[in-house]
């Protein structure tokens, strides 16, 4: 079946308990991804996850279906992740169906998050009248969608937002969902706000716990961590230190450079960073005088290593909330450790 962006959180129950192929697409990486992550948390019994480069399926289409019809160690429960490049993933998925189809057994869920892929692929055409399989359209989100989208999330954690304070997180995270229910999390925990125990969140509380942006100081700190400038590092923590900096907020400006960066990952496509036009650039929010730190950016993280700074910079923002007394600390090690990452070409 075919669902879109939006529908997807409605159905997430019913297809989480119904299917087991999913393929998510479309131009919204960052939402795809976070919709595929939600997909794995909803799973009835989603295991030990075991990650399938895209360039592993394309080499070794049989792969798939030996993975996802072996048990762990322990025989415990297991799901499938694989993040592909268009169809990589197609003759992969086809030779898990017929396998199937031939009576190889059951297969564990399979979760493919695909970029530069839509529902006009091959890949989706395979999958999208299937009863078993689901096709996730993600469109560019808008900011009416993403603000509806925040006040979901307060009112999940506990947090009752109004429209005009929707909006400026849904801005602020550049209308990049990740980035949004971060902030929401941390605002819910500056308010000690549960679903239990909801709390009203204000522009004040956002004062109190916002970010500044890189304007305010963030821009060397963050060129140096995702350029891969490793002789920069010590000195930048030092400065953050010496002019008091949040480790949240700090974070989080990493966290908006690295949406940006998915976000042109997925317009590029197999394309090249040059081929980018001036109304492409624009559009991507790439501006003049950040350029040159953005191109070199994207050729560094590309793919699964793109994943892997996602996955990171999400592991990072919960140690630093969960041990606030060593912030400083946990994001000073975590930085240099992307930034040691970044430097690998």
């Amino acid at each position: 079946m075919k669902v879109r962006g939006n529908e997807f959180a409605a159905k997430l129950q019913g297809l989480a308990k119904d299917c087991s192929i999913f393929f998510f697409c479309g131009q919204d990486e960052a939402g795809a991804s976070a919709a595929a992550r939600e997909l794995v948390a909803a799973l009835p019994d989603a295991g030990e996850r075991v990650e399938i480069p895209g360039a592993d399926m394309r080499a070794d289409p049989a792969k798939l279906g030996d993975e996802a019809r072996s048990s762990s160690l322990f025989g415990d429960k297991r799901h499938i992740w694989s993040r592909v490049t268009g169809d990589e993933a197609h003759a992969a998925l086809e030779t898990l169906i017929k396998t199937g189809e031939m009576g190889a057994g059951e297969a564990c869920p399979v979760i493919v998050v695909a970029t530069s892929a839509t529902d006009k692929s091959r890949t989706a055409k395979l999958l999208e009248k299937r009863k078993d399989a689901v096709v996730a359209m993600f469109y560019p989100p808008d900011l009416r969608s993403v603000t509806q989208s925040v006040r979901a999330m307060g009112d999940a954690a506990g947090v009752r937002l109004d429209q005009a304070v929707a909006e400026r997180i849904a801005r602020g995270a550049n209308l990049d969902v990740r980035l949004a229910q971060s902030e929401v999390t941390k605002l819910a925990t500056y308010l000690d706000a549960t679903a239990q125990s909801p709390r009203p969140g204000t522009m004040e509380h956002l004062d109190a716990i916002g970010a500044a942006s890189e304007e305010e100081g963030f821009a060397s700190l963050v060129n140096a961590v995702l350029g891969g400038q490793t002789g920069k590092i010590g000195a930048e923590i030092a400065r953050m230190k010496q002019v008091g900096l949040n480790p949240v907020g700090t974070l989080l400006a990493i966290e908006r450079r690295a949406a940006q960066l998915a976000r042109i990952s997925a317009a590029l496509g197999n394309r090249r960073y040059q081929d980018l036009d001036k109304s492409q650039k624009a559009r991507l929010g790439i501006f003049w005088k950040e350029e040159r730190d953005i191109a070199d950016q994207v050729n560094r993280w590309r793919g699964p290593k793109l994943d892997r700074l996602t996955n990171g910079l999400t592991k990072l923002h919960r140690d630093l909330l969960s041990n606030s007394q060593a912030a400083e600390l946990l994001l000073a090690q975590g930085l240099t450790n992307l930034a040691r990452l970044a430097a690998r070409r």
